[in-house]
């Protein structure tokens, strides 16, 4: 299967996604799109990427992503009417997410998904797995981490429901929390969770 970075005949909903990057950037003059038409761009990015049959290559989610913009729920599309709410995130609660692959086995790595209240720092760390099949990436976290400063306060591994570290490896990505993603670029990324909700991060 052919891997792409963008779906072809997609300028229209690629055009707000990246006018909503550029306003995150402060590269244009145009003003934010608004939640809902953002939410309306995902879903048209989604049906794009699935009718295309787009895969992409772990490569490209490799670094760290600032959370941009997220729904509150699961966002689809019923009888032609959006459903679920979108909306920006606070520039003074930054949240990131972070994947870094192992250089001996191509398909993992580990995530960190991280949230930032001034000097006061909440991490997660754990293994994720990219089998590449649908864009599923699986994971599981296992170990938090409290800093203020940059000096680390707190640190302490934990196992999460069934999705234990000794048997992560054994799990298929269906059984894990995972992320479906349909749109990579260089500049952002936009997944749908397990749960439903749409998400794009940034590249700062």
């Amino acid at each position: 299967m052919e891997t792409h970075l963008a779906p072809t005949n997609s300028t229209h909903f690629l055009d707000t996604l990246s006018q909503a990057i550029a306003a995150f950037h402060g590269t244009s003059d145009r003003p934010r799109p608004s939640a809902s038409t953002v939410v309306e761009a995902l879903l048209q990015a989604e049906k794009a990427a699935k009718q295309q049959h787009l895969t992409y290559p772990l490569d490209a989610l490799a670094g760290k992503w600032r959370l941009y913009f997220t729904t509150t729920g699961r966002a689809t599309r019923k009888a032609g009417v959006v459903q679920g709410r979108g909306w920006y995130v606070p520039r003074f609660a930054p949240a990131y997410i972070s994947f870094l692959p192992n250089a001996a086995e191509s398909d993992k790595g580990t995530i960190s998904n991280q949230i930032q209240l001034g000097a006061l720092q909440f991490k997660l760390n754990g293994p994720f797995k990219y089998p590449g099949k649908k864009n599923l990436l699986g994971f599981d976290f296992t170990q938090a981490e409290l800093s203020l400063f940059g000096k680390t306060l707190y640190t302490s591994g934990f196992q999460s429901g069934k999705t234990k570290r000794a048997n992560f490896d054994e799990l298929t990505v269906a059984k894990l929390p995972f992320f479906a993603f349909f749109l990579i670029t260089n500049d952002f990324i936009a997944a749908r969770g397990r749960g439903g909700g749409l998400a794009i991060w940034v590249r700062e």
